[in-house]
């Protein structure tokens, strides 16, 4: 009975330690390149009002050139920080209930970087 307990415990901690492992992995497959630490603040069109809640993609290539994807949430201000991510050429999408959605290439060159996005209400269905 009590080796099934640890059994099982054993399963849940592998388990635990299997899903942290490859956003560890992400973040350190780009060691040895300059890095920046990201930040994106995400606001309607007019820019006054923050979008909580809002799903950011961040897409940078990794070492052996596939790219390797972050997948971040905004807060109740509309921020989001990431981990720290290799400068070059990232790629940004923001998906956000009720707004239309944005993507967009960006070069990264500074140690701290933070990209304001706006979001446009959706098309018009007639």
């Amino acid at each position: 009975m009590r080796m099934a307990g640890l059994r099982k415990s054993a399963v849940v901690v592998a388990a635990w330690i299997s899903l942290a492992m490859p956003w560890q992995a992400k973040a350190q497959a780009h060691k040895g390149r300059a890095e920046t630490q990201l930040e994106i603040v995400v606001t309607t069109q007019r820019g006054d009002k923050p979008v909580g809640n809002a799903s950011v993609y961040v897409r940078f290539p990794g070492k052996n050139g596939k790219l390797i994807e972050l997948d971040l949430k905004t807060n109740e201000d509309g921020r989001v920080k990431g981990p720290k991510i290799p400068q070059g050429k990232i790629m940004v999408q923001v998906v956000a209930e009720g707004k239309k959605t944005f993507g967009q290439w960006f070069d990264i060159e500074e140690e701290q970087k933070t990209i304001a996005i706006q979001l446009e209400p959706p098309a018009h269905w007639y």
